[in-house]
């Protein structure tokens, strides 16, 4: 049987929209009705109502050791997607909670249920930096700890030395780390915020870069590694390093050919990081006046001017993989959300 954690989330949603599909019995946990209700509606939208109720669904924690022994039962796979996704220096304590210590318990699950194999669902934030003069990132770049970084990158990559750990106690293992995933499904939160925001007419952009990835080549990485012969490796999975402005240009194109042309404008007032800074301060008293969630950090505001790219070779070498063309996809996909 295989078990996923994170069913009601985005990965693990398409992830188990593609597992469904085969003949091996899955389980998947879920932690609210409310989320297992929305991902109910998402299998009906596809005409996958059928393979939603295949799915044997157990209401359990990651970090609720009781509930998860018993999501352990008769499991010989397990991908790992649930996680705090949270970039407010607030959630510092949960996101130790909910990346590093469930994923080590998962992963003692795995090692005393005798799990054949386990995929991680990790980021890029859990990778090594560049540097001056070699600003692209491959898996095994170092990492260097002195510089400044967010909750979430370093939950991150707590969550990889858990995995890690289990690989050297007998586990076989395999971790992705993929960039800013786009997909269906989830139009409210994570990359298609991007989307949303430019349709509500965002007007600014910073000169840094990010790397994105389709939800679908991340679900089919997973999968084709899980049945390979690979463990003990980690897989970069971006299919495109991609400037703010070109993404926003492009996701003010592909909405304006749905809608009114002259009703998406693209953002066209750059913003320099000292400007950041300053907005820095002022949110940082408003937060404390007003009880608010902070959205600006200095790891936040170093991201948005970041140059680094992805080398992904390694995932193309080890399984013959090609990725899905972002501007065709991203065109897609908005007119899916539609």
């Amino acid at each position: 049987m295989i078990l996923v954690t994170g069913g009601t989330g985005l990965v693990g949603f398409h992830l188990l929209l593609q597992l469904s599909q085969e003949k091996e019995a899955i389980r998947a946990i879920f932690r609210t009705e409310k989320k297992l209700q929305h991902v109910k509606d998402l299998f009906e939208k596809e005409n996958k109502l059928p393979e939603f109720k295949k799915i044997e669904w157990l209401q359990a924690d990651i970090l609720d050791i009781p509930s998860l022994e018993i999501a352990y039962t008769d499991v010989s796979y397990v991908y790992h997607c649930a996680a705090l996704v949270s970039f407010n220096p607030k959630d510092e304590v949960k996101l130790y909670q909910s990346n590093i210590v469930g994923t080590a318990n998962v992963v003692n699950c795995c090692l005393s249920s005798d799990v054949k194999k386990l995929c991680y669902v990790s980021s890029i934030s859990a990778l090594g930096n560049g540097t001056e003069h070699n600003l692209s990132i491959n898996e095994e770049t170092e990492r260097n700890n002195e510089v400044i970084r967010s909750d979430y990158s370093i939950s991150k990559f707590g969550s990889e030395m858990e995995v890690w750990r289990g690989f050297h106690e007998g586990l076989d293992v395999v971790i992705v780390n993929p960039g800013v995933i786009f997909g269906n499904g989830f139009p409210t939160e994570g990359s298609s915020l991007f989307i949303q925001n430019i349709k509500k007419g965002q007007l600014f952009y910073t000169l840094g870069s990010l790397g994105i990835v389709a939800v679908d080549d991340v679900v089919k990485a997973m999968i084709r590694l899980m049945k390979s012969k690979i463990s003990g490796e980690r897989f970069i999975l971006v299919a495109k390093d991609i400037t703010y402005k070109e993404l926003f240009d492009r996701i003010a194109d592909s909405l304006a050919s749905r809608t009114s042309a002259n009703k998406i404008k693209k953002p066209k007032f750059e913003v320099k990081k000292w400007q950041l800074q300053i907005i820095r301060i002022f949110e940082f008293v408003f937060s404390i006046l007003f009880f608010r969630k902070r959205m600006l950090t200095n790891a936040t505001i170093n991201a948005l001017y970041n140059l680094e790219t992805h080398d992904t070779n390694k995932i193309k070498n080890a399984i013959d993989f090609e990725f899905i063309d972002m501007k065709v996809y991203l065109k897609k996909l908005i007119e899916k959300m539609k």
